[in-house]
C-alpha cells in the first residue's frame, strides 16, 4: 500500500506514477474521495455512539416519569448507531478496495513505458564468437544434464529432470549464491513454500499477475513463484530492531508460477518453466536507507555474474513493467547466443514501504516511535541460469567449460558428451 499521507499532501504525484506505469490516474482521485468518505463515515458513527451513550446515563438518572421518552430516544439512536456502522463498514470496503488498487508510487528517475522502454546502464563482457551454436536444450541432453522428455511424461508441458552432473551444476550454482551471500552478512533460510492468502496479498503478488500462482483451494493455500513472499512475511504483525543496521536474508526454495498466458513463448527447454530452484536476497530497512540497499543487491548479483563468466548487461526497467510492488526494478541480462540476444538472469527491486504496510512489518526511529519498514528482493541465482552457462561456454566438440567457482561442486572442469 502507498502512503496515504504522501496521498492526501501531494495526490499529483501518485497520479504522475500511475501514468508512468500505463496505469489509470482515476484510481488516485477514487482513492482520494474513499479516504473522504471513509473517514466521514468514521465520524458520523463516533458521534451517533457519543449520543447513544450520554442517553442511556440519562435514562438511568432520570425520574420515572421521564423515562418512555427517554428509552424512546435512546432507541432511535441504537438503530442510528447500527446505520452508522453499517455505512462506515461499507465505506471501510470501498476504501480498501480502491486503496489496493494503486501500485507502488515509482521512485524519480524511473523510465517510463512498457516492457520495451528499459534504459540499459552497463554491458559487461563480450559475447564470444560462436559458429552454428547449439542451444541449452541440445547441450543439456546430448550432455545427460536435462530431459524434458521424461519430465513431460511424469508431470506435463514445462516439467523437466536435471539429471547427473546437470542437477551438480543447478546445486553448485546455489551454493555459491549461498556462500555470497552469508559472506555478505546474510541469514540463509530455507523457508515454506506454501503460504496464506494474507501473505501473498500482503507481498502484492494476487493482484494482476494473481493468474500465475497455484493455489491449493481445499487448504486455502498459495504455492510461492519465489522465497520473497515467505520472507515478507517473516516479520509480519512485528516491530524489528533495526538499529544495527538492515535484516538481511537469504532464501533457497523451490519455486511454482502458471505461466499463463505465455503458451508458444520460451516454451523450449528450461527459460520458462513451472517449476524451479532459486536463491533470493530479501533486506528489511528504513526507507533512507533502501535506495543504498537496493545498489548492493544490484553489486551481489553482479558478483555473482561474474562468478559463473558470462557476457551481461543491466537495464533500469520501465515503469509499466514493474510489479505493482516495485518502486524501481534493475535487471541483469545475460547474452544468449542462439538467441542473438539478452535474457533476464536476475531482478532486484526497491518495494520501498509498499509490502510492509500491508503486512504491518514496522520498526523504531531514533525516537522509539514505531515506523513502517521498506523492504528489497533480488535473485542470486536460479535454475535459469543454466541456459546461459551452457550456451556461452560450449565448444565446437559439443563439451561445455565448467565455469571455474563451480568446478569444485561439478566435479569436472568439462562436460562431455
Amino acid at each position: 500500500m502507498i502512503d496515504l499521507k504522501l496521498l492526501r499532501e501531494d495526490p499529483e504525484t501518485v497520479r504522475r506514477s500511475q501514468l508512468s506505469r500505463g496505469e489509470d490516474p482515476a484510481l488516485v482521485d477514487a482513492l482520494l474521495s474513499a479516504d473522504a468518505s471513509r473517514r466521514a463515515a468514521i465520524a458520523a458513527a463516533d458521534t451517533r455512539r457519543a449520543e447513544q451513550k450520554a442517553a442511556s446515563k440519562q435514562v438511568g438518572s432520570a425520574a420515572p416519569d421521564d423515562r418512555p421518552a427517554l428509552l424512546a430516544r435512546a432507541k432511535d439512536l441504537a438503530a442510528a448507531v447500527k446505520a452508522a456502522e453499517a455505512e462506515q463498514s461499507e465505506a471501510e470496503r470501498a476504501f480498501n478496495a480502491a486503496y489496493l488498487a494503486i501500485s507502488n508510487v515509482v521512485i524519480d528517475g524511473v523510465p517510463a513505458g512498457g516492457e520495451d522502454d528499459y534504459v540499459v546502464l552497463d554491458t559487461v563482457g563480450e559475447p564470444a564468437a560462436i559458429a552454428d551454436p547449439k542451444d541449452h536444450l541440445e547441450l543439456g541432453e546430448s550432455l545427460g544434464l536435462i530431459d524434458m522428455e521424461r519430465g513431460a511424461k511424469v508431470s506435463g508441458s514445462r516439467f523437466y529432470f536435471l539429471t547427473g552432473r546437470g542437477a551438480l551444476l543447478q546445486l553448485g550454482l546455489l551454493q555459491l549464491a549461498v556462500q555470497v551471500a552469508v559472506h555478505n552478512g546474510f541469514t540463509l533460510m530455507i523457508p515454506p513454500v506454501l503460504v496464506r492468502p494474507e501473505v501473498m496479498g500482503g507481498t502484492g503478488f494476487l493482484g494482476a499477475h494473481a493468474e500465475e500462482i497455484y493455489r491449493v483451494e481445499a487448504d486455502d493455500l498459495y504455492l510461492v513463484g519465489t522465497s520473497e513472499v515467505p520472507l515478507a512475511g517473516y516479520h509480519s504483525d512485528e516491530i524489528l530492531d533495526l538499529s544495527a543496521g538492515p535484516k538481511r536474508y537469504a532464501g533457497w526454495s523451490s519455486c511454482f508460477r502458471r505461466e499463463a498466458g505465455s503458451y508458444g513463448k520460451d516454451t523450449r527447454g528450461i527459460i520458462r518453466v513451472h517449476q524451479f530452484d532459486k536463491v533470493e536476497g530479501f533486506i528489511y530497512c528504513t526507507p533512507a536507507e533502501a535506495e543504498a540497499e537496493h545498489q548492493r543487491l544490484l553489486g551481489w548479483q553482479r558478483q555473482m555474474l561474474a562468478l559463473i563468466d558470462v557476457p551481461y548487461r543491466v537495464i533500469d526497467v520501465a515503469a509499466g513493467d514493474l510489479g505493482s510492488s516495485a518502486a524501481r526494478k534493475f535487471d541483469c541480462e545475460a547474452w544468449v547466443p542462439t538467441q542473438q540476444t539478452y535474457r533476464e538472469l536476475t531482478s532486484t527491486s526497491n518495494c520501498t514501504t509498499f509490502q510492509a504496510r500491508r503486512l504491518s512489518t514496522r520498526y523504531r526511529d531514533e525516537n522509539g516511535k514505531p515506523q513502517i519498514a521498506a523492504t528489497l528482493n533480488g535473485t542470486l541465482g536460479t535454475t535459469r541460469w543454466l541456459v546461459a552457462i551452457l550456451e556461452n561456454h560450449q565448444r565446437a566438440d559439443g563439451s561445455v567449460r565448467v565455469p571455474d567457482a563451480l568446478v569444485p561442486y561439478v566435479g569436472t572442469e568439462v562436460l562431455e558428451p
